[in-house]
């Protein structure tokens, strides 16, 4: 068991306001965590705290550490953190007219000068990338053109390009139907490298996440598999309205409803 990134008592306040309070975990290699809880629970925020992309106003007060392969992630560079970690936000438009492989070579910049000619071995690799998203015939298109579903696969291609060791990931089906949220959720938890995402939807947490933190006003209330966290009596206390969990007969996994 390979311990890949470890947070220890990371305590965020901003003018006076805790997001965080005092949140404790250690995240193996290759996990697929969910981070869950209502609006305003600090989702993005630990997102932020663990890629040491926090703002650095006068009126925040950040404690306790976040240490990524036993070295402090204050430590790091914002070019070696981009080699450790990929972004993939809700949703994402380019500001000037960038195709689909323009997106996707961004992800060589963390192992490249920024006018470095692309070899053989970059061209390979994007063209992989794009072929296990399913996304080759894409590549000269223009990316503000494809679908919510096709950008954000773009994304993950680029972040398969980059060679990522944690792929992080803020509510990456908030903005799509029914199909590509499990187009994309599946195709996430088959990449085989850790992934910490926030989920806005219980049951697709349960469904695609081997674990889930659930978090209340800052707070870490519960730690684990997504049976012993989407209990009945702890997410009505945190989401406030009387809930029924069930399980599906199909992946006996927990079914939330509310």
């Amino acid at each position: 068991m390979s311990i890949q990134l470890h947070v220890d008592q990371l305590h965020w306040l901003i003018n006076n306001k805790t997001i965080l309070n005092n949140i404790s975990f250690d995240v193996i290699k290759g996990e697929v965590i969910g981070i869950i809880g209502p609006n305003g629970a600090g989702k993005t925020s630990l997102l932020r705290c663990i890629t040491n992309q926090q703002q650095s106003a006068k009126a925040a007060k950040l404690s306790g550490s976040v240490h990524l392969k036993n070295k402090r992630i204050s430590h790091y560079t914002a070019k070696e953190l981009a080699q450790h970690f990929a972004h993939v936000t809700q949703k994402t438009e380019a500001i000037f007219s960038l195709t689909v492989i323009d997106i996707v070579k961004m992800g060589l910049l963390p192992h490249k000068g920024l006018f470095a000619i692309d070899d053989d071995h970059d061209k390979q690799q994007i063209k992989l990338a794009l072929e296990k998203v399913g996304l080759s015939h894409t590549e000269k298109m223009d990316y503000n053109q494809l679908s919510g579903g096709e950008q954000q696969r773009v994304l993950i291609a680029r972040a398969l390009v980059q060679k990522a060791h944690i792929l992080i990931l803020d509510e990456p089906t908030n903005h799509l139907d029914v199909y590509y949220q499990h187009q994309i959720l599946n195709l996430i938890s088959q990449l085989n490298i850790t992934v910490i995402m926030t989920v806005h939807d219980l049951n697709l947490a349960s469904q695609y996440c081997q674990r889930l933190l659930l978090l209340e006003q800052g707070q870490l209330i519960a730690d684990g598999k997504p049976a012993e966290v989407l209990t009945e009596a702890q997410l009505s206390k945190v989401f406030r309205l009387p809930c029924v969990v069930t399980q599906e007969s199909l992946n006996h996994k927990p079914r939330v409803f509310f």
